[in-house]
């Protein structure tokens, strides 16, 4: 396993290669005298619901090694952080904008009747943001988009073909089949997808990875002739619900799991440790809704098992797939000239449809899909890990997708190619970043100015994060002083990040509806609480959090409101309440 060197950063270093230098290096008939040197390519890479822990490179047993190369010739982030839910996450990354005042406070499918009626809660990207890849096809970047998109469709104007993106092939909702055209959840009822804004009939081979690849490759190769930059963004549905992979790919993992998911766990803290992203004494947070695995049956153990490897075959697909990607950008002579980044729109997803609704499963029956051991995650079949291997994949930090915990917030971020410096190469970093921070950087990388608040003539948000690039340049080893701030709320969960400190609010039933104060560098894994021993630190940001709340028009949750319930709420409304009050309304 590749274990990458961690640098010790005494200062500011010099860039080592000069653009000029780097275009003459890679191009060395090109007089610069007839020819500026060309943008950077960008190719952001998201992956979904993908644990802290799930590449190798960042402690995993699961082989990835297409990320780990990229990590090995690049710079590896160990303390950044995202949104716990998906969409707010791609809101944030594509305009550098609070999530909030981006208009996806909340995903769509979750919203309570209160949130319906806030611009804040549109669950879709408000026309108040100009996106990057608006910004970069100004500047006379291609711009290309290939995979899940969440950020609202049924107004055409919400399309990525009209936000910027000259080239798309995308599925609108929180997650679709990956093996064909159909729905996950009773909330769609069909699984559309869309080529540059139309509707289109998914291939017979169709693979969620593989055809997102495909996709990307054919629009990059659509204009590789013409000499301009490109911009990628490569938004993939692995390891979201349902958890599926081609057999070849499960089976390399079959019996790997059956030790369980506390063995699993403790072999990654291990590992995660060994690497020196977070301290030697560093504990693990336990998490309530972990099952104690030697309770299961021998049969349920076995089955368990299996679901993890059709995980772990998810992932290591996915990377294969990445890999095509970067062999072909080689082989078409672009790779030296592309900047990657790759990342996670949160941590490990822990929802069991099943135990949201006695309906679910009746709803899988009528759909046809089915649970069976033998084909697991093969096409026909439903499948997902669990609370219990969730609170493994992002170990050793605890929680996961939807709370506030570092396990939901924190993942892995990898940033390479042309504009890093030779020093950092294979390092990692281990500042405080954020979501927000993405959007900033591609634009400095790229000498592309944000329009601040206004854009071709109508008024927008500014970007609120920090660029990357001084640390990406060696110039800083973070972007983020001691006392800056940077809040976070979704679906009454919430947290506040100061320096090496974090508060953090979780609701029932995970968390206990309470404020706590945590150091998340000596304690990543949140198991000592120091409210009360820095009750001044903690008034301070909890003050500073309510500033938060009245800025972004962070609206109260019901007492009972739980996300991932409120989808199946919502879907059951829709599909059944709806349909039954219109029947009896047009007889009466």
């Amino acid at each position: 396993m590749p274990i990458l060197s961690k640098p010790s950063l005494t200062g500011a270093l010099s860039f080592a290669l000069s653009a000029a230098a780097m275009t003459t290096a890679l191009t060395p008939a090109l007089s610069l005298a007839d020819k500026a040197p060309k943008k950077p390519n960008i190719v952001v890479i998201l992956a979904d619901d993908l644990g802290y822990s799930d590449l190798k490179s960042y402690g995993s047993e699961i082989d990835t090694p297409n990320l780990d190369q990229l990590a090995q010739e690049g710079l590896s982030f160990s303390n950044y952080h995202t949104s716990a839910s998906c969409a707010p996450t791609r809101a944030m990354l594509l305009s550098g904008v609070d999530s909030h005042r981006a208009g996806v406070a909340n995903i769509a499918e979750a919203k309570t009747e209160s949130q319906a009626n806030s611009p804040f809660y549109n669950g879709t990207l408000n026309q108040n943001v100009v996106t990057i890849a608006s910004l970069l096809k100004d500047q006379g970047y291609h711009t290309y988009m290939a995979g899940k998109w969440h950020l609202g469709y049924k107004d055409e104007a919400l399309r990525p073909i009209n936000r910027g993106f000259e080239q798309t092939v995308m599925m609108p909702y929180s997650g679709a089949d990956n093996w064909q055209q159909r729905s996950y959840l009773p909330n769609y009822p069909e699984a559309e997808w869309f080529a540059n804004g139309k509707n289109i009939t998914l291939p017979d081979d169709f693979y969620s990875s593989k055809y997102i690849v495909d996709k990307s490759i054919e629009f990059i190769d659509s204009n590789k002739d013409d000499d301009k930059p490109f911009f990628s963004y490569v938004a993939f549905q692995a390891v979201h619900i349902p958890v599926q992979a081609p057999k070849e790919y499960t089976e390399k993992y079959l019996g790997k799991y059956d030790g369980g998911w506390g063995e699993l766990r403790k072999k990654r803290q291990a590992t995660v440790k060994e690497l020196g992203l977070v301290p030697k004494d560093a504990k693990m947070m336990d998490v309530a809704t972990t099952q104690d695995w030697n309770a299961l049956s021998e049969e349920d153990k076995k089955y368990h098992s299996k679901s993890m490897a059709v995980y772990a075959g998810m992932v290591d697909s996915m990377d294969a797939n990445i890999g095509r990607l970067v062999q072909h950008l080689k082989d078409i002579g672009e790779y030296q000239n592309t900047i990657f980044i790759f990342t996670s729109d949160n941590g490990g997803e822990a929802s069991d449809p099943g135990s949201m609704s006695p309906l679910f499963p009746v709803w899988l029956s009528m759909e046809d899909y089915n649970q069976d051991y033998e084909t697991l995650g093969e096409k026909e079949s439903y499948n997902y890990i669990g609370a219990s291997f969730a609170s493994a994949v992002v170990g050793p930090l605890g929680h996961y997708k939807f709370y506030s915990g570092e396990g939901g917030l924190r993942v892995p971020m990898i940033i390479t190619g042309p504009a890093l410096d030779e020093s950092l190469k294979g390092t990692w970093n281990d500042s405080f970043t954020y979501v927000k921070d993405l959007a900033p950087t591609i634009l400095q990388l790229t000498n592309t100015l944000h329009p601040g608040t206004q854009y071709k003539g109508k008024t927008v948000e500014p970007m609120t994060g920090k660029s990357l690039v001084p640390i990406v340049k060696a110039q800083s080893e973070s972007v983020y002083g001691p006392k800056d701030n940077i809040a976070y709320e979704i679906g009454g969960n919430a947290a506040l990040f100061q320096g090496d400190y974090k508060i953090m609010l979780n609701r029932p039933k995970l968390g206990d509806g309470q404020w706590h104060l945590y150091n998340i560098v000596t304690d990543p894994g949140e198991t000592q609480d120091l409210r009360k021993e820095k009750p001044e630190l903690f008034k301070e940001l909890k003050l500073a959090y309510a500033q938060y709340e009245k800025d972004n028009g962070v609206l109260p949750v019901p007492s009972d409101y739980d996300q991932r319930r409120q989808v199946i709420d919502n879907a059951i409304q829709v599909r059944v309440i709806k349909p039954i009050k219109e029947f009896f309304g047009s007889i009466f």
